[in-house]
Protein backbone atom coordinates (compact mmCIF):
# COMPACT_ATOMS: atom_id res chain seq x y z
CA UNK A 1 0.00 0.00 0.00
CA UNK A 2 1.00 3.64 -0.39
CA UNK A 3 3.42 5.17 2.11
CA UNK A 4 3.28 8.77 3.41
CA UNK A 5 5.71 9.82 0.66
CA UNK A 6 5.13 7.41 -2.25
CA UNK A 7 1.62 7.02 -3.64
CA UNK A 8 2.12 3.56 -5.11
CA UNK A 9 0.75 0.09 -4.47
CA UNK A 10 2.63 -3.18 -4.12
CA UNK A 11 3.88 -4.27 -7.51
CA UNK A 12 3.88 -0.76 -8.99
CA UNK A 13 7.62 -0.31 -8.47
CA UNK A 14 10.30 -2.51 -10.04
CA UNK A 15 13.15 -4.10 -8.08
CA UNK A 16 15.59 -2.12 -10.29
CA UNK A 17 15.27 1.63 -9.80
CA UNK A 18 17.08 4.80 -10.80
CA UNK A 19 17.13 7.65 -8.28
CA UNK A 20 17.61 11.20 -9.55
CA UNK A 21 17.28 13.96 -7.01
CA UNK A 22 15.37 16.11 -9.49
CA UNK A 23 11.80 14.87 -10.17
CA UNK A 24 11.96 16.40 -13.65
CA UNK A 25 14.97 14.22 -14.43
CA UNK A 26 12.87 11.23 -13.40
CA UNK A 27 10.19 12.39 -15.84
CA UNK A 28 12.76 12.88 -18.61
CA UNK A 29 14.24 9.40 -18.12
CA UNK A 30 10.80 7.80 -18.11
CA UNK A 31 9.67 9.60 -21.27
CA UNK A 32 12.88 9.13 -23.24
CA UNK A 33 14.29 5.77 -22.15
CA UNK A 34 11.51 3.58 -20.74
CA UNK A 35 8.87 1.80 -22.83
CA UNK A 36 5.29 2.00 -21.57
CA UNK A 37 6.24 4.19 -18.62
CA UNK A 38 3.43 4.96 -16.19
CA UNK A 39 3.49 7.41 -13.31
CA UNK A 40 2.92 5.70 -9.96
CA UNK A 41 3.37 8.68 -7.65
CA UNK A 42 3.33 12.46 -7.62
CA UNK A 43 3.07 13.00 -3.86
CA UNK A 44 4.72 16.35 -3.00
CA UNK A 45 5.50 16.63 -6.74
CA UNK A 46 8.21 14.00 -6.32
CA UNK A 47 7.59 11.92 -9.42
CA UNK A 48 7.99 8.16 -9.90
CA UNK A 49 7.50 6.00 -13.00
CA UNK A 50 7.76 2.34 -14.00
CA UNK A 51 8.29 1.02 -17.52
CA UNK A 52 10.64 -1.36 -19.25
CA UNK A 53 14.13 -0.96 -20.63
CA UNK A 54 15.08 -3.58 -23.22
CA UNK A 55 12.18 -5.64 -21.92
CA UNK A 56 13.22 -5.48 -18.25
CA UNK A 57 11.00 -3.67 -15.68
CA UNK A 58 12.76 -0.55 -14.38
CA UNK A 59 11.49 2.30 -12.21
CA UNK A 60 12.77 5.83 -11.76
CA UNK A 61 11.98 7.87 -8.66
CA UNK A 62 12.89 11.41 -7.61
CA UNK A 63 14.33 11.74 -4.11
CA UNK A 64 14.71 15.46 -3.50
CA UNK A 65 17.91 17.06 -2.24
CA UNK A 66 20.05 16.03 0.70
CA UNK A 67 20.67 12.88 2.72
CA UNK A 68 17.57 13.16 4.95
CA UNK A 69 15.22 13.47 1.96
CA UNK A 70 16.88 10.65 0.02
CA UNK A 71 16.87 8.33 3.05
CA UNK A 72 13.10 8.71 3.46
CA UNK A 73 12.48 7.56 -0.11
CA UNK A 74 15.15 4.85 -0.11
CA UNK A 75 13.90 3.37 3.18
CA UNK A 76 10.36 3.13 1.81
CA UNK A 77 11.51 1.83 -1.59
CA UNK A 78 13.54 -0.95 0.05
CA UNK A 79 11.31 -1.97 2.93
CA UNK A 80 7.81 -1.27 1.56
CA UNK A 81 8.24 -1.83 -2.18
CA UNK A 82 11.04 -4.40 -2.37
CA UNK A 83 13.64 -2.51 -4.42
CA UNK A 84 16.89 -4.48 -4.70
CA UNK A 85 19.08 -2.49 -7.12
CA UNK A 86 19.15 1.25 -6.44
CA UNK A 87 21.21 3.51 -8.68
CA UNK A 88 21.50 7.21 -7.99
CA UNK A 89 21.72 9.31 -11.17
CA UNK A 90 22.67 12.74 -9.97
CA UNK A 91 24.81 15.77 -10.54
CA UNK A 92 27.96 16.72 -8.73
CA UNK A 93 30.41 19.56 -8.53
CA UNK A 94 33.90 18.61 -9.66
CA UNK A 95 36.69 19.51 -7.27
CA UNK A 96 39.69 17.84 -8.92
CA UNK A 97 41.71 18.92 -11.95
CA UNK A 98 41.41 15.52 -13.63
CA UNK A 99 37.60 15.83 -13.76
CA UNK A 100 35.87 18.05 -16.32
CA UNK A 101 32.43 19.56 -16.91
CA UNK A 102 29.92 16.90 -18.09
CA UNK A 103 32.25 14.03 -17.19
CA UNK A 104 30.60 10.95 -15.68
CA UNK A 105 31.78 9.94 -12.20
CA UNK A 106 31.02 6.69 -10.36
CA UNK A 107 31.24 6.76 -6.58
CA UNK A 108 33.32 3.91 -5.21
CA UNK A 109 32.97 5.47 -1.78
CA UNK A 110 31.21 8.44 -0.22
CA UNK A 111 32.99 10.56 2.37
CA UNK A 112 30.59 12.70 4.40
CA UNK A 113 30.28 15.29 7.12
CA UNK A 114 26.68 14.27 7.76
CA UNK A 115 25.58 13.92 11.36
CA UNK A 116 23.37 11.04 10.20
CA UNK A 117 26.38 8.73 10.56
CA UNK A 118 26.90 9.76 14.16
CA UNK A 119 23.24 9.11 14.90
CA UNK A 120 23.57 5.56 13.54
CA UNK A 121 27.05 4.54 14.72
CA UNK A 122 27.85 6.96 17.56
CA UNK A 123 31.10 8.88 17.93
CA UNK A 124 33.42 5.88 18.24
CA UNK A 125 33.02 4.56 14.67
CA UNK A 126 33.75 6.37 11.41
CA UNK A 127 31.70 4.24 9.03
CA UNK A 128 32.85 4.18 5.38
CA UNK A 129 29.84 3.99 2.98
CA UNK A 130 30.81 2.02 -0.13
CA UNK A 131 29.22 1.11 -3.44
CA UNK A 132 28.13 -2.43 -4.20
CA UNK A 133 31.11 -3.84 -6.10
CA UNK A 134 28.96 -5.95 -8.41
CA UNK A 135 27.04 -2.89 -9.60
CA UNK A 136 30.25 -0.84 -9.77
CA UNK A 137 31.92 -3.42 -11.99
CA UNK A 138 28.84 -3.67 -14.23
CA UNK A 139 28.71 0.13 -14.58
CA UNK A 140 32.35 0.33 -15.64
CA UNK A 141 31.81 -2.50 -18.14
CA UNK A 142 28.64 -0.81 -19.45
CA UNK A 143 30.56 2.44 -19.99
CA UNK A 144 33.28 0.58 -21.88
CA UNK A 145 30.75 -1.21 -24.09
CA UNK A 146 29.12 2.14 -24.87
CA UNK A 147 32.56 3.69 -25.51
CA UNK A 148 31.96 6.25 -22.77
CA UNK A 149 34.64 7.56 -20.44
CA UNK A 150 34.01 7.36 -16.69
CA UNK A 151 36.10 8.18 -13.64
CA UNK A 152 35.75 6.04 -10.51
CA UNK A 153 36.64 7.25 -7.03
CA UNK A 154 35.57 8.94 -3.82
CA UNK A 155 32.93 11.67 -3.63
CA UNK A 156 31.99 13.98 -0.79
CA UNK A 157 28.34 13.83 0.36
CA UNK A 158 27.90 17.24 1.96
CA UNK A 159 25.27 18.15 4.52
CA UNK A 160 25.20 21.80 3.45
CA UNK A 161 25.18 23.13 -0.09
CA UNK A 162 26.51 26.53 0.99
CA UNK A 163 29.28 25.72 3.45
CA UNK A 164 32.30 28.06 3.62
CA UNK A 165 33.85 25.95 6.38
CA UNK A 166 34.56 22.89 4.20
CA UNK A 167 38.27 22.60 3.35
CA UNK A 168 38.07 21.77 -0.35
CA UNK A 169 41.85 21.83 -0.73
CA UNK A 170 42.26 19.14 1.90
CA UNK A 171 39.50 17.00 0.35
CA UNK A 172 41.20 17.37 -3.02
CA UNK A 173 44.56 16.39 -1.52
CA UNK A 174 43.03 13.12 -0.33
CA UNK A 175 41.58 12.31 -3.74
CA UNK A 176 37.96 13.48 -3.49
CA UNK A 177 36.75 13.93 -7.06
CA UNK A 178 33.43 15.71 -6.59
CA UNK A 179 30.83 16.94 -4.15
CA UNK A 180 27.14 15.99 -3.98
CA UNK A 181 24.59 15.58 -1.18
CA UNK A 182 23.02 12.12 -1.04
CA UNK A 183 25.16 9.07 -1.79
CA UNK A 184 26.51 8.36 1.70
CA UNK A 185 22.93 7.94 2.90
CA UNK A 186 22.06 5.65 -0.01
CA UNK A 187 25.06 3.40 0.55
CA UNK A 188 24.43 3.19 4.29
CA UNK A 189 20.78 2.16 3.98
CA UNK A 190 21.60 -0.32 1.22
CA UNK A 191 24.28 -1.95 3.38
CA UNK A 192 21.89 -2.20 6.32
CA UNK A 193 19.25 -3.91 4.15
CA UNK A 194 21.74 -6.07 2.19
CA UNK A 195 20.68 -4.67 -1.19
CA UNK A 196 22.75 -3.19 -4.01
CA UNK A 197 23.40 0.52 -4.50
CA UNK A 198 25.54 2.70 -6.73
CA UNK A 199 25.97 6.42 -7.34
CA UNK A 200 26.59 7.69 -10.88
CA UNK A 201 26.97 11.42 -11.55
CA UNK A 202 27.40 13.96 -14.29
CA UNK A 203 29.61 16.93 -13.45
CA UNK A 204 27.30 19.94 -13.59
CA UNK A 205 29.75 22.55 -12.32
CA UNK A 206 33.43 22.84 -11.47
CA UNK A 207 34.76 24.31 -8.24
CA UNK A 208 38.18 25.03 -9.74
CA UNK A 209 37.26 26.49 -13.14
CA UNK A 210 33.90 28.08 -12.30
CA UNK A 211 32.22 26.37 -15.27
CA UNK A 212 28.56 25.39 -14.84
CA UNK A 213 25.64 23.86 -16.75
CA UNK A 214 22.24 25.50 -16.91
CA UNK A 215 19.25 24.14 -14.96
CA UNK A 216 17.75 22.84 -18.21
CA UNK A 217 20.98 21.06 -19.13
CA UNK A 218 21.04 19.41 -15.70
CA UNK A 219 17.51 18.10 -16.25
CA UNK A 220 17.77 16.81 -19.78
CA UNK A 221 21.23 16.53 -21.35
CA UNK A 222 23.13 14.14 -19.11
CA UNK A 223 22.24 11.11 -21.19
CA UNK A 224 25.58 9.28 -20.97
CA UNK A 225 25.01 8.83 -17.23
CA UNK A 226 21.44 7.67 -17.85
CA UNK A 227 22.50 5.09 -20.44
CA UNK A 228 25.21 3.67 -18.16
CA UNK A 229 22.79 3.49 -15.24
CA UNK A 230 20.09 1.71 -17.25
CA UNK A 231 22.52 -0.81 -18.72
CA UNK A 232 23.84 -1.45 -15.21
CA UNK A 233 20.35 -1.87 -13.77
CA UNK A 234 19.36 -4.61 -16.21
CA UNK A 235 22.69 -6.48 -16.22
CA UNK A 236 22.60 -9.87 -14.49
Amino acid sequence: MATPHIGAEKGDIAERILLPGDPLRAKFIAENFLDGAKEYTHVRNILGYTGTYKGVPVSVQGTGMGIPSLMIYVHELIHEFGCKKLIRVGTCGAMHKKVHLRDVLIAQGATTDSSIMKSIFGLAINYAPLADFNLLEKAVNAARSLDLRVTVGNVFSADRFYDPDVDNDRLRKYGILGVEMETAGLYTLAAEADVQALGIFTVSDHLLTGEACTAEERQTTFQDMMKIALETAIAD
